[in-house]
């Protein structure tokens, strides 16, 4: 009986240590979107003062969940993990109830972009880990003794996890789970393929709590709903999902959507404008490759039109920019509207590799590439449960 109880308790740690690292892990994967959790739970909190440091702080709850999952898999310092296991899951729950309450539209972020779940399921989600966590610790008693040949594996992982994180701290996301992602086309590349049919139609943008919906004129909404704006579609051209929106404007205040969806294109986006004159430098020389290459070079920036080296620029919605390219100076390329590739600012392609480029099938390019990063994230987690079930 002692042993089905001990085997019992270890299945339930399992569990849980298996949720716990792979929530860590995906989160530490986009630093940038953990991040931007973390601003939406301090800015609940009323810690909006912390803001400045919510990417730092996003990295270090999910880099504390992964290792406490993976002490929970491996079965290293039981009762102390436990005990920091329920701690945390606790607070969170806690926490998950309160929005539940009185922020049900914010994202819990659990999962990072890949799973995005609603407060009430994540509150369910965090009861049940709470219940597999007080039957895995108590009573403390028969949980066995720590397994010693264990932390090795447990070393060998967390530096793996440590060397990931710094990884997607430096670049972008193996995965891309943003809506954002290559093979996406943008709503500008649709219109211009409807206009071609001739006739636009207008749709009216209503808003109900928090939520916009478009309605044609034969379907107008009734009095509960608020009336937002009007849009012009171009005809038959109503069926917006899938698609992604990249609104940027020049220094007349004049819309150029259409500029990113024609042609090759290299977009190069800055949402913190507050850089290094070095990095504007560099910036400068990748547009006048971007180019020599055959591209058309689009720089857009969170603020303000004017940059150091006075390059011409458009403005976007910082969220828009951070949803497109997680990093700071990252260059996304697009072909006739569709999202081709993505480069970090530390990886962004010289003149050599943009010319060949240029010559590759956008569609060989946006397969090989999407398959190369779910192959590498695959890969890892492949190694690093053989490391901790194995060893």
């Amino acid at each position: 009986m002692r042993y089905l109880l001990l085997r019992l308790k270890r299945f339930c740690g399992f569990i849980t240590g298996f949720v716990f690292f792979i929530g860590g892990l995906l989160k530490l994967m986009d630093p940038v979107g953990a991040g931007l959790v973390m601003a939406e739970y301090l800015d609940f909190l009323h810690l909006k003062f912390l803001s400045f440091a919510s990417k730092p702080l996003g990295v270090g709850f999910a880099l504390l969940e992964t290792i406490i999952g993976t002490a929970l898999i491996t079965g290293v310092w039981r009762k102390l993990t436990g005990i920091a296991a329920l701690s945390l899951q606790g607070f969170f729950t806690l926490l998950t109830l309160l929005l539940v309450i009185f922020n049900p539209q914010m994202d819990c972020g659990c999962f990072g972009e890949a799973i995005h779940l609603t407060h009430m399921q994540t509150f369910m989600k965090n009861i049940v880990l709470c219940v597999l966590l007080c039957a895995y610790l108590f009573p403390a008693k028969l949980l066995g003794t720590p397994l010693k040949h264990k932390y090795v594996p447990f070393a060998i992982v967390t530096l793996s996890v440590l060397a990931f994180t710094a990884y997607s701290w430096m670049y972008i996301p193996l995965m891309d789970f943003t809506d954002y992602k290559p093979g996406a086309l943008l709503k500008a590349g649709e219109k211009i393929s409807s206009e071609d049919k001739g006739g636009y139609d207008a749709l009216f943008v209503y808003e109900k709590d928090g939520i916009e919906e478009e309605f044609s004129l034969d379907n107008l909404p009734d009095s509960t709903w608020t009336f937002v704006r009007t849009e012009t579609m171009a005809a038959n051209d109503y069926d917006t999902e899938g698609l992604i929106d990249l609104s940027f404007y020049g220094s007349d205040g004049e819309y150029c959507d259409e500029m990113a969806a024609e042609g090759r294109v290299m977009v190069i986006s800055v949402y913190n404008p507050g850089m290094k004159a070095g990095k504007w430098y560099e910036i400068a020389s990748f547009i006048q490759d971007a180019e020599a290459a055959g591209f058309k070079a689009i720089l857009l920036i969170s603020e303000q039109p004017e940059t150091p080296l006075s390059i011409p620029a458009f403005i976007a919605d910082k969220k828009t920019i951070l949803a497109m390219n997680r990093s700071n100076g990252g260059v996304t390329y697009f072909s006739d509207g569709y999202l081709i590739r993505k480069w970090s600012f530390r990886a962004r392609p010289d003149l050599e590799e943009l010319i060949r480029i240029h010559e590759e099938d956008e569609t060989e390019t946006v397969i090989y590439h999407n398959t190369k990063g779910s192959l590498g994230f695959q890969g890892f987690l492949l190694y690093v449960f053989a490391v901790m079930l194995l060893l």
